[in-house]
């Protein structure tokens, strides 16, 4: 498990990009779970959690497509 100790999508993104599944923690966040290079959102959670949560996987798709067409 790696604790991030500010919020940093992209550093977030990076480390599960590499690691494909993991647990993070992320200081104000929680622990955040991802699996095959995906977050999964949490079955209980607040709404900020999963808007986090969906901006961490959007940017993960946008890396994966710019890759993809490089």
């Amino acid at each position: 498990m790696r604790v991030f100790p500010v919020y940093a999508p992209k550093l977030i993104v990076k480390h599960a990009r590499i690691f494909l599944t993991g647990v993070i923690w992320v200081k104000d966040l929680g622990r955040l779970e991802f699996e095959k290079g995906k977050f999964l959102l949490p079955r209980k959670s607040l709404p900020e959690i999963k808007q986090v949560v969906l901006e961490l996987n959007e940017l993960i798709e946008a890396q994966t497509n710019e890759a993809q067409s490089a």
